[in-house]
């Protein structure tokens, strides 16, 4: 199970800088190092996966670079970890939990799926390029 974790772990790593192209100008863009682990990012990964609209707005992301509160009161106790998602263009951020590289991968994939899925993009990458430097 360790070895799986790490295949995973190196494969999400290879993202870094990789922006993946749709129809009508949409972007994912994946950024992904390795940090030391601390309180914000026990996991060791500092990462931001974000949607980006034809107008280069984002409109979607899983980042760990804030902490965000937990919606619906302001007396809840703030999580540790900074991981958390952003569902549309206006949401601010709710805690999102990291289970695994494979998990954040699968769920900022199936958010970029239902976002396209709702304005009437086909799923189909028409160009892949590396933005890392490398």
């Amino acid at each position: 199970m360790k070895k799986e974790a790490d295949h995973a772990l190196e494969f999400l790593l290879a993202f870094d800088g990789r922006v993946h192209h749709y129809p009508d100008g949409y972007l994912p863009r994946f950024e992904i190092k390795r940090v030391p682990a601390s309180g914000e990012r026990p996991h060791g990964l500092r990462y931001s996966f974000t949607l980006h609209g034809p107008d280069g707005k984002r409109l979607i992301g899983f980042d760990n670079a804030h902490i965000v509160p937990v919606p619906g009161s302001k007396f809840k106790e703030r999580p540790e970890a900074a991981d958390h998602r952003h569902r549309t263009e206006d949401d601010a951020g709710r805690p999102y939990e990291f289970e695994s590289a494979e998990k954040l991968l699968d769920d900022f994939s199936a958010e970029v799926e239902r976002v396209l899925k709702e304005r009437g993009i086909p799923l189909n990458v028409t160009k892949t390029e590396d933005r890392s430097g490398s």
